[in-house]
């Protein structure tokens, strides 16, 4: 059996994991941030890059270092709560927000401009077409290589490579001054506003699924696939990067263009059809149904491989099953999806983050056992406490906390919490064995 992807191969990989990673709000954030941003789009990209981009690659890595799978991430924590975390972080990306996002943002950007009366039943129909096709893609689980690798993704790519060189060549306004929170932080902004992408989520299961497409196509190295897998999220980062920055030049450039928009997808909108002409609404429309599409079937993939692993239910039942979950869902409307899921993803990024951490400073643990319980629940604690401000309640008695104002209220409590355990001493059971063995030797 070979034990090497062609060049090809490996483009292909990292092309399908881009793909599955570039999704609905990968291109509807980021062109509102560009836009409030302004003149401090700079920090303030920055500040989105690492949670949109690095992230998610340090995400990647960390899934191939702990060897391809949620297990070896989490295997210093008991299995009912690893076990839990995972069908979370499972519902988030799958059918309770991620993927019927997507799907509503392809209906409201790619489907809904050429409607003249636009209304409930015009959304069902779509949502049952668009899952059924994601369906129909994610049901074939050994070719998705081959069918978003090879097919949709460079359309999809092309697409988006021309509107990048048309917004630098042709920029619709000038830079305005900074506007709401991005006058005085805009980094901190930026980066809370890359939690929408919800993509350090899908890194930690994107990752198993990318491992099964290697070891399918014949991949048996434990040390080629943690290989090929970084590959994949080198590839996938460096596409999202080009997106990220352009959509941000846009919104920055878009005033002359996108004064008032309500959100991102207005501005991307109209900044096209300022570019193209009514044109320019095909080729929106194209890039978001792809980049939608593409990462709805990764998002079903992933949850089906993972639950049917954990009952007796097989894959292709689950993919049936999540695709009419997602369709239903996607029938709640986007503004009200979107209000909800906000509050969750500040209660639940920050352990997803403090988790990849504990992976690469595992080795200076002395006790792990005791150092992932500790520094996952701190981070959980104090980020339920951000996501309560987030969603509305008064919690203004927790002001007093360092970066709270911020929207990141877990970050020094974490940090702190990670230095402490780095001090715990190992088990009896072990720390008892090194004096026997030294009188024996």
């Amino acid at each position: 059996m070979k034990e090497s992807l062609k060049v090809s191969d490996i483009l292909a990989l990292g092309f399908m994991t881009f793909a599955f990673f570039l999704g609905a709000g990968n291109i509807i954030f980021p062109p509102q941030a560009g836009f409030l941003a302004g003149d401090n789009t700079f920090p303030a990209m920055l500040g989105f890059l690492t949670t949109a981009v690095g992230l998610p690659l340090i995400g990647i890595v960390a899934v191939a270092i702990a060897g391809g799978g949620w297990k070896g991430l989490t295997r210093d924590l008991p299995t009912s709560v690893a076990t839990l975390m995972a069908v979370l972080i499972f519902i988030i990306i799958g059918p309770a927000f991620a993927a019927p996002r997507a799907g509503l943002v392809a209906y409201e950007m790619g489907f809904k401009p050429f409607l003249t009366d636009a209304g409930q039943l015009e959304l069902s129909l779509f949502s049952v077409v668009f899952f059924a096709i994601a369906m129909f893609f994610s049901l074939s689980q050994g070719k998705l290589i081959d069918t978003i690798g090879k097919l949709l993704t460079p359309a999809l790519f092309a697409a988006l490579v021309v509107l990048a060189i048309a917004v630098v060549v042709n920029p619709q306004g000038d830079v305005a001054a900074a506007q709401g929170a991005y006058v005085d932080q805009a980094f901190a902004t930026g980066f809370l506003e890359g939690y929408n992408t919800m993509d350090t989520f899908a890194a930690l299961m994107f990752g198993m699924l990318i491992v099964d497409v290697i070891r399918k196509k014949g991949i048996t190295s434990e040390a080629k696939t943690c290989q090929y897998l970084i590959y994949a999220g080198v590839i996938a980062a460096t596409g999202l990067a080009f997106v990220y920055v352009s959509l941000f030049y846009l919104g920055a450039t878009a005033t002359g263009v996108a004064a008032g928009a309500a959100n991102g997808g207005a501005i991307l909108s109209a900044y096209v059809m300022a570019l193209f002409g009514p044109a320019g609404q095909i080729i929106l429309s194209t890039i978001i149904v792809l980049a939608c599409l593409t990462t709805v079937i990764g998002l079903v993939s992933a949850c089906a491989d993972y639950f049917s692993s954990l009952v007796k239910v097989s894959y292709r039942q689950w993919v049936v099953i999540l695709s009419v979950a997602c369709a239903v869902v996607a029938n709640v409307g986007l503004n009200q999806l979107i209000a909800v899921s906000v509050p969750v993803l500040f209660g639940l990024y920050p352990v997803a983050i403090a988790l990849i951490a504990l992976t690469f400073l595992r080795r200076f643990m002395p006790n792990p056992a005791i150092a992932y319980r500790v520094v996952l629940s701190v981070s959980l604690v104090f980020a339920l406490f951000d996501a309560a401000k987030i969603a509305g309640l008064d919690v203004s008695a927790l002001n007093v906390l360092p970066l709270f104002n911020f929207g990141m209220a877990w970050l020094l409590p974490t940090v702190i919490a990670m230095v402490a355990v780095r001090f715990v001493p190992a088990p009896k059971s072990e720390s008892s064995k090194a004096p026997l063995n030294g009188k024996l030797n």
